[in-house]
């Protein structure tokens, strides 16, 4: 099992950065495929980007690919999410996610654990 705790959100204007962390406590965390997901204001929870558990191969949502990145740090069970080039459309609940052993997963179904959620607020 793994607990999922998001940081980093906040305010920031369009055209900014912005960089979210997701720390997990428990075991194992190498062998978890994380992802970050977002819920805009009045919407339902759309994939922004995953990271593979087994080669760490990146995929993302195409509303955000040349913007955002997603990285992992398996030393410090952390997972990030840079964002540049920040948009108001990108105003949302980040939450960051993890599954045992799959990889390639943007369906939020396919997902076990889920963090508490960060707010992210681009002023235009």
């Amino acid at each position: 099992q793994v607990q999922l705790v998001e940081s980093g959100g906040g305010l920031v204007q369009a055209g900014g950065s912005l960089r979210l962390s997701c720390a997990a406590s428990g075991r194992s965390f190498s062998t978890y495929s994380m992802a970050w997901f977002r819920q805009p204001p009045g919407k339902e929870r759309e994939f922004v980007a995953g990271i593979n558990w087994s080669d760490s191969r990146t995929y993302y949502a195409d509303s955000v690919k040349g913007r955002f990145t997603i990285s992992r740090d398996n030393a410090k069970n952390t997972v990030y999410l840079q964002l540049n080039s920040v948009e108001p459309d990108d105003t949302a609940v980040f939450y960051c996610a993890a599954v045992l052993y799959r990889n390639y997963n943007r369906n939020w179904r396919a997902f076990d654990y889920w963090g508490q959620g960060t707010q992210v607020t681009v002023s235009s």
